[in-house]
């Protein structure tokens, strides 16, 4: 029973870590810039959060079919009980995939926006 504690006090530690805590896509996205050279794509997007506390907004590549990359627009939500500002927050993320693509689909909460890669 001692272990069995001690086992889920841990876990309560580690789970409540910033590190652990659970990503989401944000709320909209409102502008994506994605721009092609030497073999590789750079994305840059501009979205919304529904709320202050959210963290490390980023771009995260599902899977490419040759033609479009999928990307989610994703960002760590603020831990449960913690004060926050209940407004729209502006967010932004980029990345760098290697590989070429004639368009990139990225999907947030509300919707989904899809652009031609220029190059």
């Amino acid at each position: 029973m001692k272990s069995l504690l001690l086992l889920a006090a841990t876990c309560a530690l580690f789970c409540a870590h910033p590190a652990f805590a659970s990503e989401k896509r944000v709320l909209r996205i409102d502008s994506l810039l994605a721009s092609q050279k030497g073999g590789v794509i750079t994305l840059q997007a501009k979205g919304a959060v529904q709320s202050g506390g959210w963290t490390r907004p980023r771009l995260h590549v599902m899977h490419g079919d040759g033609r479009t990359i999928t990307v989610e627009f994703l960002a760590t939500a603020p831990p449960p009980g913690m004060t926050v500002i209940d407004a729209v927050v502006p967010v932004t993320a980029s990345v760098a995939v290697k590989g070429r693509a004639a368009s990139v689909h990225v999907l947030a909460e509300e919707n989904e926006v899809t652009s031609q890669v220029l190059h």
